[in-house]
C-alpha cells in the first residue's frame, strides 16, 4: 500500500486479520480506543488531523485504510482543479462499489466489512481497556459504525454525513445501511442507554433530510442528530457542503462545524470516561 511521505509519521502502522480477511489500520494515543473509519477518498491528512484530535483528547485511535493513497491529499493548497477532485473521488468510489466487502445501493444489509470493524474493535478494547469503544463512520462509512453497535463493545457511534445507500430512489434515502436485525440488536441497545450521535448538512443530497428521519423513528430520543445550514461549511472546499469535520469544516471557535466536531469528541471523553 502507498503511502504519502510524512503525512502519518506519528501514527504506528500495523495489521489486523479476523476470519480470514486483513488490513492495515494506524494507532495513536492513549486511553481508550475509538475507531475513525475514514471517507472518500480515503485517509486524507484532513482525516488524520480529525484522528489526531481524538487522540489528543485522552484516547487510542485505530484508523483502518480501505480504500486510496493512505495519507494523500485530494485538495492540495493551491489546486482548484475540480475535475482532478472528482476524478479522484470516483476512482475511490468505483473501488467501493466493485468490492464485496461494500453494500453500495441495497437496502436492508450491513456491509460485510463490518464483521471486520467490529472485530477491530473487540481487540481494540482488549489492547486500550476502558468501559468500551468509539467509532465514528463518516461518508460510505458512516453507517458503519450503526452497524457496529451491535457489540456490546461499542459505546459511542458516530455518523458523520452516513451516504450508503446511494440515495437513487425515495427508499433508499429513506434507509441507512443496516440490516433489519442489527437494527433490531442496536434499538434494543438503545432502549437500555445507547446513544447515537449523527451529523450531515441541510443541503446534502448524499445525505437526505429522510434518512435523519428514519433513524429518529426508529431510535427515538436515542438518536443525537445535528443537522447542519449549507452556510456553515468552509466555502473553501472545491465540493458542495458535505464533510462535517474533514473538508468542511472551519476550525475557528463559535463555527457550527468547529462546535459540531467539538461535540463529537466530547461524546467519546463522555461515553468512555476519559479522564
Amino acid at each position: 500500500m502507498t503511502v504519502a511521505d510524512g503525512v502519518l509519521d506519528d501514527f504506528q502502522r500495523d495489521e489486523f486479520t479476523d476470519a480470514g480477511v486483513t488490513h492495515h489500520f494506524y494507532r495513536r494515543g492513549t486511553g481508550p480506543a475509538v475507531v475513525v473509519i475514514p471517507e472518500i477518498p480515503g485517509l486524507t491528512p484532513k482525516v488524520a488531523d480529525f484522528a489526531r484530535r481524538v487522540s489528543d483528547a485522552g484516547c487510542t485511535v485505530f484508523v483502518p485504510s480501505f480504500f486510496g493513497v493512505d495519507g494523500a491529499d485530494p485538495m492540495p493548497r493551491g489546486v482548484t482543479d475540480l475535475p482532478r477532485v472528482g476524478g479522484l473521488m470516483v476512482r475511490s468510489l468505483g473501488k467501493v462499489c466493485v468490492s464485496r466487502e461494500f453494500t453500495v445501493f441495497a437496502t436492508g444489509k450491513s456491509s460485510p466489512v463490518v464483521v471486520w470493524l467490529r472485530a477491530l474493535a473487540r481487540h481494540a478494547h482488549a489492547e486500550c481497556g476502558g468501559p468500551g469503544v468509539g467509532a465514528i463512520g463518516m461518508c460510505v462509512s458512516g453507517g458503519f459504525a450503526l452497524a457496529m453497535a451491535v457489540d456490546d463493545t461499542l459505546l459511542a457511534p458516530v455518523l458523520s454525513q452516513p451516504s450508503l445507500p446511494l440515495g437513487i430512489t425515495p427508499g433508499r434515502r429513506r434507509n441507512i445501511d443496516i440490516s433489519p436485525d442489527d437494527l433490531e440488536t442496536v434499538k434494543a441497545r438503545c432502549a437500555k442507554g445507547l446513544q447515537v450521535m449523527g451529523a450531515r448538512f441541510e443541503g446534502d443530497v448524499m445525505v437526505p433530510g429522510s434518512r435523519f428521519d428514519f433513524l429518529r423513528e426508529q431510535l427515538g430520543d436515542a438518536f443525537l442528530g445535528v443537522d447542519l445550514p449549507d452556510e456553515a461549511a468552509n466555502p473553501d472546499a472545491l465540493i458542495p457542503p458535505h464533510s462535517v469535520v474533514t473538508e468542511h469544516l472551519i476550525d475557528e471557535p463559535g463555527q457550527p462545524t468547529r462546535d459540531t466536531l467539538d461535540e463529537i469528541i466530547d461524546f467519546f471523553r463522555r461515553k468512555l470516561r476519559v479522564a
